[in-house]
Formats: structure tokens, C-alpha cells, sequence
């Protein structure tokens, strides 16, 4: 078992407990020590924006199982984070995560703008410009959040 397979198996379980998935792993080299990046996210049920003190858990949790198991055996860094408004949409669960955001989507046929308001089945549906709009998730070949300085419902 490589080393990025190792820390998800033992992560995970430590993500989950603090309420938390585990959406990927990382490990890079930085010098004399290793870089591992854990990327963690609300379960795709949720709306909205995993909270500081879960991260916090979730990093202590791994930190504290990745040295009980001495993995990585050598010296490294620890980073846990969430995935960021840039990161592009990609699959279904992205899609859940991002209920009630305005999204830019690539599809094989052109783009679209839209707020996501549901995910059905395999279809994204979409608000543009007052409109319902579904687009399967198969058209779609990748999304991204737009960044919003007024969320929906602020004046």
C-alpha cells in the first residue's frame, strides 16, 4: 500500500468523527520533510461552509492517529483544509456541496451561469435569470462557484 493510501485508510474514520469527509489527500516533498495536505469537506448532505472548530478537531484527530502509526515514518508537515471555492465541480458530490452558490458551468456544447438549486437524480437544476433550467450531469464537463460579494437573500 503506497503512502497516500495509508493516510486516507487511517484519516478518514478521524474526519468522519469530527463530522467531517475526507475528500483527498496529498504528500509532496518540502525539503528534509514531507508535505501531507488533507483535504476535508461538510458530507455532501450539507449546505454550507465546514466550521473552523471541526477543522481544528479533524487536524488534531489526524495529526494525533498519523503518529500513533508513525505514518509518514519521516518528519513532515500536517496541513488540513477544506477545499476552497476554486475548486473545480467535477462530481455529483460537488455539485450537492454546492446548493444555493451561483455556478459557471462547461458543458460539451457551450457554458452556462446559473444558481444551483437542487441536484435531481442525475440532473443539475439550475435558476437562470428566474428560469428553471435541468442540465444532466453528463453534458456538464466541469463546474466552478462564482464568487459572490451578496449572498442570496441579502439586500
Amino acid at each position: 500500500m503506497d503512502i497516500t493510501s495509508r493516510i486516507i485508510e487511517l484519516a478518514a474514520p478521524e474526519a468522519e468523527a469530527a463530522g467531517l469527509v475526507l475528500e483527498g489527500v496529498d504528500v509532496a516533498a518540502a525539503g528534509k520533510r514531507s508535505r501531507v495536505l488533507v483535504t476535508v469537506d461538510l458530507p455532501e448532505t450539507e449546505v454550507g461552509s465546514a466550521d473552523l472548530d471541526a477543522v481544528a478537531e479533524a487536524s488534531r484527530r489526524i495529526g494525533a492517529v498519523l503518529d500513533e502509526a508513525n505514518v509518514p515514518s519521516t518528519p513532515y508537515v500536517l496541513e488540513v483544509s477544506t477545499p476552497g471555492t476554486d475548486r473545480v465541480l467535477t462530481e455529483r458530490r460537488h455539485f450537492l456541496r454546492a446548493r444555493t452558490r451561483m455556478l459557471a458551468l462547461r458543458l460539451t456544447d457551450g457554458t452556462l451561469e446559473g444558481r444551483l438549486t437542487d441536484v435531481d437524480g442525475d440532473e443539475l437544476v439550475l435558476d437562470v435569470d428566474g428560469e428553471e433550467r435541468r442540465v444532466p450531469l453528463g453534458e456538464v464537463t466541469d463546474g466552478r462557484i462564482v464568487v459572490e460579494l451578496k449572498r442570496l437573500g441579502e439586500k
